[in-house]
């Protein structure tokens, strides 16, 4: 199950993502916006980012203008390892070397085919463990250090 979410500038994006998911039969709770009304972006990069990390969602989707401020919020979730990409190649050893748990687009950014391509790429890429494990457990302990 993937958590999605998006502000107003992404909505579109946001909706035709999900017209793409739901052709390849990929479930997805939409945690809103839910209209092209003018909305703050950190509501739904922490919705999504608390889904994720509680376990209700596996992984999350996120989208806003560039997908930085949207990550930025996710980001501040204990146990979010949120990424902005706009190319395959980011999305894949973000995947493999980080174990990024949330993948942020920026609707100005990325066309909507790149962004399908993107997603398939992060979505069926896997963590390749080993010598990464221990920088994924030092970015843990930099939470667990930092936490108010």
């Amino acid at each position: 199950m993937l958590a999605i979410g998006s502000d107003h500038a992404a909505f579109d994006f946001k909706e035709e993502i999900k017209r793409y998911l739901d052709e390849k039969n990929i479930e997805y709770k939409d945690f809103g916006c839910y209209s092209k009304e003018r909305t703050d972006y950190p509501i739904y990069g922490e919705a999504v980012a608390k889904a994720v990390a509680s376990g209700e969602c596996e992984k999350g989707l996120l989208f806003c203008g560039t997908g930085v401020g949207i990550s930025l919020a996710a980001n501040k979730v204990n146990g979010i390892r949120a990424v902005v990409c706009s190319d395959c190649y980011s999305a894949k050893l973000s995947r493999q070397h980080n174990d990024t748990n949330i993948l942020a687009l920026g609707s100005r950014v990325v066309g909507i085919e790149l962004a399908k391509m993107i997603i398939d790429v992060w979505l069926t890429t896997e963590f390749e463990g080993g010598r990464h494990l221990n920088r994924i457990k030092m970015i843990s302990d930099i939470e667990k250090r930092n936490r108010e």
